[in-house]
């Protein structure tokens, strides 16, 4: 109760609190926060030379103690095997029977105790496998198999893999065939094949804190052998493949390449992926599949926590905790880290009457099987005197004449004081003009000159009492002198709304502006608002002014004691505003009904209605063909039949056009028999006793189809005859047609014509076109054939052209077939001419080699007969070292350049003369000059530049290899080298350069 508190002498009201004897000092001390707490640890069994840390940290003012709990009791500080260091509790040698269990570390100052998390100590083991060893396993090739690992005790988990015959060869990913469990340790594979015979060894790992341990099994002996003893067995070929889906729902994608293998894995799981999975093997043969549940569990998590409260002694507490958690958590508080059990209720915590020992820290810990989370909160119970240090009365508060004024009192203290006002020597009471709030604010109404004067507000509580004083200056008031008048403009013009005002010369005065309400930013010198400046004037230009800114302007004068109000109406004038409410009626083959209401039409007349419209072919919005209009319907004619489209209507006036309406929604027109037939109609070609029709697809395409069931009818017949033969094709993609009929003769004459059809009936005919029945392939062999070798790489081969005197085709050309003579026909060369000349040249030959060579006539149907055989032998190689000993001589603009003859081989072809290519510096041509001698006289360049020569052999063999060379007018002395030149482009090979004074 109050009376001890007032009988503690040491105790400075206003300053502290009591918590348990100490003293926290307000503004000064905090209680601790944790910034580190301990995680829980595994420990390797049997290892005595270690160390566990358990870590503690807290924020706090004064600085934290700390003790540490273990399984509900204080850990025994003065046991040597348990060092504190800085708040972490150090246990050297840890044994599984002293030292196992639950661990949580207190942070104490005298503002409160928080405790931590609860951190588990457990041991880890992994015992070896039993020495003996195990029996062998026989698998039968194809059939599956699977071997046991058979772990030894353990803890924890345990990581599995299989290495075969030889560590460390382990086990890899094989198609599929192979799968460990990571539940039982199992190998399973999915079809034994015979190179699986070995030793296969279950290899286990543990991982702890601080180490790893592993061991292996004994020998897993397997033999795979062939099915040859007459059991049935299980043979799963080829090998399954694997994929999983969610029976209830979508795969999550996070599931992401694990939906095709054997392990589905679901990395942060979440609620949304409870359900049930199903796991398909299959392959060409089958499918088996396997199911199971998914059931989302969670640890505590905190959606709702207490805070820090400083709350005046005697009042109320009420704290809040809320967690979700599945199962759902259970809450408990603690108050400086023991459990509170009176004024509980589930999350919600309530103290009424608060006394100064209530102050401390508190905990709300929520908890599940899964986990337990800790929410802190500090609570300060306040006692104070009344103060008005930290927040006086305004000393000076200015008010308008005809105004009113609100002064605050809000002095510091607890308990909760009494609050009044005088003026003067006159305690202030409520009356039509003045009146005092419950919580100590004095309004004053109809402010006046008497008002003006000193103000005091006391406070008052059993600990004693307080006042402080302001003075209320009287100015006088704000008020418009010239309001804004409504005004009217087109979009896009400029206007200027006035605004004066008179004030308190006293005083500064500001102007604002408003849009219906909402206030307008005049600072951006890019934005339509700016405000004429001045002392008293605060007018508004609006640049270029837009429909969004019609609308209510209110103008604001301000001072800091009041403000005067004006407003107008600005209406803006423009484009109509979209159409609405647009449907779609009474719908035909090329036409449909519009109707739509009115829009908005921005204060100017709405004169017309323009009608837009698309296909579903044709993205792009395009005016629409309409009848006679009414206000808002109309009929749009000119639509494709069996089309689907889409119409907007825009409203336009003097002002121009405003946006369109929102689209209607999707219609297909009726249907109709087709109105266009095809076109592109032709044909030919083919095999024998065929008639080949064909046509273009594409402006048949969907928009002139104009229906469903849609195809093409077509009509043939001979020329001259009388009766047209009629055959339907029913697939829309179609493009050819192929008449087939044994009595067909070759190159036949027909007329054809085609239309299109519908379910709604048939279209026009086209123009008739004329085709011929396939070809066939020409009877007669030319003669009189002829072949002459021009050089030892090329021949000419001439006939007589055949006599066209049947009417089975068109000839189109002649092909030559060649062969070397120790060669068979079959792998003869051919070489076909364009058209009908009768003579030809072939190239690509080998020198001094005989040839057979025949002709035979071809037209669309193939080739003819081959003509009687003739032979022909190319003629010797030429030369195949160029002209050496290249030299010239200058003479004024002339070079006179000369080269030593070439001598033959006996299997080259004689020499007869050279050929000598050249061309200035910047041609793109050489030119030719054939020459019997070893020399040549050239013209030089005018400028500085160069002479590219080639020079070469030539004799019946054909043309020798070429000597390259560059000339130039201006070089120094003479001498020669092989060099590469590379701005000479067409120089593959390295050319013999001279350079010559």
């Amino acid at each position: 109760g109050f009376p001890k508190l007032i009988e503690l002498p040491h105790l400075v009201m206003g300053d502290c609190v009591l918590t348990g004897g100490d003293v926290c000092i307000t503004g000064h001390d905090s209680g601790p926060v944790f910034e580190e707490q301990p995680s829980s640890v595994v420990y390797p069994e049997g290892l005595s030379e270690g160390k566990v840390t358990l870590n503690c940290q807290a924020r706090a003012s004064p600085a934290a103690t700390y003790s540490w709990r273990v399984n509900g009791t204080d850990v025994p500080v003065g046991d040597p095997r348990y060092t504190l260091v800085a708040g972490n509790l150090v246990i050297s040698g840890p044994q599984f029977v002293r030292d196992a269990g639950s661990y949580q570390c207190l942070a104490i100052n005298r503002c409160g105790t928080i405790l931590s998390r609860a951190a588990n100590l457990k041991f880890g083991y992994l015992h070896d496998f039993p020495g003996e060893g195990r029996s062998p396993q026989t698998a039968y090739e194809g059939a599956g198999a699977f071997l046991a690992c058979q772990p030894p005790a353990h803890y924890p988990a345990l990581s599995y893999r299989w290495f075969v015959s030889e560590f460390p060869s382990f086990m890899k990913p094989d198609g599929g065939r192979w799968f460990v469990s990571q539940v039982t340790g199992n190998l399973y594979l999915a079809k034994a094949e015979p190179n699986d015979t070995a030793s296969y060894f279950c290899f286990t790992t543990i991982n702890m804190d601080i180490s790893t341990k592993s061991t292996f099994s004994k020998a897993n002996q397997l033999t795979v052998q062939p099915d040859g003893t007459g059991l049935s067995v299980c043979v799963c070929f080829p090998v399954p493949k694997l994929r999983w889906r969610k029976v209830d729902g979508l795969l999550p994608s996070k599931a992401g390449a694990s939906a095709e293998g054997p392990i589905l894995t679901l990395p942060e799981m979440t609620f949304h992926e409870e359900g049930v999975y199903e796991c398909e093997a299959y392959n060409s043969e089958g499918r088996d599949t396997q199911q199971g549940r998914i059931t989302v569990q969670a640890q505590p998590e905190w959606l709702q926590v207490m805070s820090d409260s400083e709350v005046e002694i005697s009042s109320e507490l009420h704290w809040t905790c809320v967690a979700a958690g599945k199962p759902r958590p259970s809450i408990r508080w603690l108050r400086n880290g023991q459990p509170l059990s009176t004024q509980v209720n589930g999350g919600r915590l309530k103290v009424i009457n608060l006394a100064l020992e209530d102050s401390g820290m508190y905990q709300c810990v929520a908890e599940n099987k899964h986990g337990t989370i800790y929410s802190n909160a500090e609570l300060r119970v306040q006692v104070q005197v009344p103060d008005f240090r930290s927040n006086p009365v305004r000393r000076l508060v200015p008010a308008a004449r005809g105004g009113q004024v609100m002064m605050e009192c809000r002095p510091r203290a607890a308990p909760k004081p009494t609050l009044f006002w005088s003026r003067g020597t006159e305690l202030l009471t409520n009356s039509s003009r003045v009146t005092v709030t419950p919580d100590g604010m004095l309004r004053i109404h109809n402010i006046s000159r008497a008002d003006e004067g000193k103000y005091t507000c006391f406070a008052e509580n059993y600990l004693g009492k307080a006042n402080s004083t302001g003075h209320l200056s009287v100015r006088d008031a704000t008020k418009i002198t010239l309001a804004p008048s409504n005004a009217d403009i087109n979009q896009g013009e400029n206007v200027t709304l006035q605004c004066h005002a008179s004030h308190d010369p006293t005083m500064d005065l500001t102007f604002t502006w408003a849009l219906n309400g909402a206030l307008l930013d005049l600072e951006d010198p890019g934005g339509t608002y700016h405000r004429v400046e001045g002392e008293i004037v605060g007018d508004l230009l609006i640049v270029s002014g837009q429909l969004s800114q019609a609308g209510t302007y209110s103008c604001t004068a301000q001072t800091v004691v009041d403000s005067a109000s004006a407003s107008a109406k600005l209406v803006v004038r423009g484009p109509p505003g979209p159409p609405g409410g647009l449907v779609v009626k009474n719908v035909a083959a090329t036409s449909v009904e519009l109707r739509w209401s009115r829009g908005y039409d921005n204060h100017s007349p709405i004169g017309k209605y323009v009608i837009m419209g698309h296909s579903l072919l044709s993205p792009g919005w395009k005016r629409m063909r309409t009848g006679k209009r009414t206000t808002t319907s109309t009929r749009v004619f000119g639509l494709l039949p069996w089309m689907d489209y889409e119409f907007q209507v825009i409203a336009s006036n003097i002002l121009g056009s405003g946006e369109p309406s929102m689209s209607s929604h999707t219609v297909r027109t009726q249907q109709a028999a087709p109105t266009v037939a095809p076109s592109g109609l032709g044909g030919g070609g083919g095999d024998r006793n065929e008639l080949i029709i064909t046509w273009t697809v594409s402006p048949m395409a969907r928009e002139y189809q104009n229906g469903d069931g849609f195809g093409y009818i077509l009509a043939f017949r001979k020329q001259n005859s009388p009766t047209w033969v009629v055959e339907r094709v029913s697939n829309v993609e179609s493009s050819r047609y192929v008449y087939s009929n044994q009595s067909l003769s070759p190159y036949c004459l027909f007329e054809v014509k085609i239309k299109a059809y519908n379910r709604k009936g048939e279209g026009p005919f086209s123009q008739i076109a004329v085709v011929h029945s396939a070809e066939e392939e020409p009877t007669v062999a030319p003669s009189r054939i002829n072949a002459t070798a021009l050089t030892a790489f090329e021949m000419q081969v001439s006939w007589d052209p055949i006599q066209h005197l049947s009417t089975n085709g068109v000839l189109q050309g002649y092909e030559i077939r060649y062969w070397r003579q120790h060669e068979r026909e079959a792998s003869a060369d051919r070489v076909r001419t364009a058209g009908l000349e009768t003579t030809a040249r072939v190239v690509g030959l080998r020198p001094s080699t005989r040839y057979h060579v025949t002709v035979m006539a071809y037209n669309s149907a193939g080739t003819g007969p081959a003509s009687a055989r003739t032979t022909v032998t190319t003629r010797r190689p030429p030369p195949n070292r160029p002209p050496g000993n290249v030299s010239w001589k200058t003479d004024g603009s002339w070079v006179t350049v000369r080269w030593d003859h070439v001598k033959t081989l006996d299997n080259e072809s004689a020499v007869l003369g050279y050929k000598v290519l050249y061309k200035h510096e910047g041609q793109s041509a050489l030119k030719v000059l054939d020459k019997g001698k070893t020399s040549v006289t050239l013209p030089l360049p005018k400028d500085n530049g160069y002479v590219v020569l080639e020079i070469r052999s030539w004799g019946e063999g054909g043309d020798g290899a070429a000597q390259e060379t560059i000339v130039s007018r201006d070089s120094g002395e003479t001498w020669t080298d092989w060099v590469c030149p590379n701005n000479i482009y067409f120089l593959i090979k390295c050319t013999l350069i001279h350079y010559f004074p």
